[in-house]
């Protein structure tokens, strides 16, 4: 079952709130969109086939070997983008499927970085996050690369990286602050 606290995130400018299939129409047209998908892998189908896939997720929502997130902007309540934390296993999460819509408030790569890096260190204790970034998405790498994440490996298409729970809490709180939010106490 869910723990309660992963069901919504909210932040300064964003909220993370779980998938629901009523998202199909909107997760489909982010993943159909050439300006968000180039970096992804690819999809194909149609809404109800993305209502389908996420019927499934839920039942492994409901097992805690996956969470994937609404990124939402808190001053209109209108999704922004998507995140997914999933391979759940040694003490380590997989953190990808993340887009952001232009629609983002200011900031939004980073608050939602932190979110959601927050849920897999913080509400589920894991030590290490690892993910993969098509090379060619210098934009991504950029981010991986200014917020810590060590580079592990390459292959023709990715760069891997991975990012640990001390270094996500040592540089936290700098995160906050260039998100002018306070850490909880």
């Amino acid at each position: 079952m869910t723990k309660l606290g992963l069901k919504c995130i909210d932040g300064n400018r964003l909220r993370l709130r779980l998938v629901r299939p009523e998202d199909a129409a909107y997760i489909h047209s982010l993943r159909m969109d050439a300006r968000y998908n180039a970096h992804l892998s690819a999809v194909s189908g149609t809404i109800e086939d993305q209502r389908a896939w996420i019927e499934d997720y839920k039942l492994r929502e409901a097992a805690g070997t996956e969470y994937y997130y609404i990124i939402e902007s808190r001053a209109d309540n209108c999704a922004c983008g998507v995140v997914r934390l999933y391979d759940f296993h040694d003490e380590q999460f997989t953190w990808g499927s993340w887009i952001l819509a232009e629609n983002k408030p200011k900031l939004a790569a980073l608050e939602s970085a932190v979110l959601s890096f927050g849920v897999g260190f913080d509400l589920l204790e894991y030590k290490r996050l690892v993910l993969d970034v098509r090379k060619k998405n210098e934009r991504a790498l950029s981010f991986y690369r200014r917020i810590g994440a060590s580079e592990i490996g390459e292959d023709d298409l990715n760069f891997y990286f991975q990012y640990t729970s001390d270094r996500f809490f040592a540089d936290r709180q700098n995160h906050l602050g260039l998100l002018n939010i306070q850490e909880p106490s």
